[in-house]
């Protein structure tokens, strides 16, 4: 459903330059985009050939306001000024995404228990939805999903097929889950008998919360806690391939890449961002604005601090020491050489 660009605009919070009633459907990249596509510059090297690309319109930062409205008359397409354009054309993205009709109702093969709680939702084939589960307005649950018994599931949320959501599991609004997942699957943790060096499940009979705007990626694993809860606060987001062990408590605003693991007890405060197939040991806590970098490996117990600094190898320690080191190996081995 094209939407014309002053109300786009106004959504946005962006100034227009030309005219309002061009109207924009999707958004693309500059190289496949069509009358109806919206696009987006960061520079202005880039901005002419946006101008004269197929697209209906442009985003473009503060640079472009300038000379856009100097020439509004002859423009060849109009402009919406944003001071952050990446974020502004992610946002347009979703909300000409949300125009886009999408099927209600529950499909004929799901099976949905009597007790669940849920109004205007999309339940797709074969998905199995158990007792007292209760599904927010306008949430999607595709093919393939499993929900337990007394599960919560927000308000618009997407879950993608095959996903598989375990009893005791609560999922805020506007979650988004990609296809695979699995959330609330027991943790790993056993005990030792010391006599004949047999192992037995710990119980894991906690709870898992999902709060709002978190996405997850495809086939992540997320676990429940054991006698408590793991939890994920608002806005976190999480890569394909990352397993979040039981107990773990993840901030907000977490960035996560593919393959990382974090194990038993982590702690991950707020804006941490870490990179893919990092290690994380049981009880490590990494404090509020760290950033770990690719392949780091973060040892059991460590505490990781350091607002804005990247931290490298394994042990992590931050990348200006961890550089140093290997410079030093470096030189050393040459000498020996």
């Amino acid at each position: 459903m094209p939407q014309p660009l002053a109300l786009l605009a106004e959504k946005l919070d962006c100034r227009l330059i030309g005219d309002g009633s061009v109207a924009v459907s999707h958004v693309s990249s500059l190289q496949s985009a069509d009358a109806t596509s919206l696009v987006f510059v960061e520079d202005v090297k880039h901005l002419d050939s946006a101008l004269a690309s197929s697209a209906a319109a442009v985003i473009a930062g503060d640079f472009a306001a300038q000379s856009a409205e100097a020439n509004a008359g002859i423009l060849r397409k109009p402009i919406l000024i944003s001071s952050q354009p990446r974020l502004t054309f992610a946002r347009a993205a979703k909300l000409l995404a949300d125009q886009a009709p999408r099927g209600r109702g529950i499909h004929p093969s799901a099976i949905v228990a009597a007790s669940v709680i849920g109004g205007n939702v999309d339940i797709g084939p074969l998905a199995i939805i158990g007792e007292n589960s209760t599904i927010g307005e306008g949430t999607t649950i595709a093919a393939g999903c499993v929900v337990g018994e007394g599960v919560e599931i927000g308000a618009h949320c997407r879950i993608d097929a095959n996903v598989t959501i375990y009893s005791g599991t609560t999922v805020g609004n506007r979650v988004i889950v990609q296809a695979g997942a699995v959330l609330g699957s027991d943790g790993f943790g056993y005990v030792r008998d010391e006599r004949t060096g047999r192992y037995e499940q710990f119980p894991q009979i906690g709870r898992l919360v999902i709060e709002d705007d978190v996405e997850i990626g495809a086939n992540s694993t997320i676990d429940r806690g054991a006698l408590d809860e793991t939890r994920i606060r608002r806005g976190t987001k999480i890569d394909n391939l990352v397993h979040v062990g039981h107990n773990v408590q993840i901030g907000q605003d977490v960035v996560i890449a593919a393959q990382t693991g974090l194990s038993g007890s982590a702690v991950v405060e707020n804006n941490v961002i870490i990179g893919g197939q990092v290690g994380i040991a049981d009880h490590v806590r990494i404090e509020e604005g760290a950033i770990l970098g690719a392949q780091s490996g973060i040892p059991t117990s460590k505490v990781i601090r350091g607002k804005g600094i990247v931290f490298w190898g394994t042990p992590a320690r931050p990348i200006r020491e961890y550089l140093k080191e290997l410079a030093f190996l470096s030189r050393a081995t040459k000498k020996e050489g």
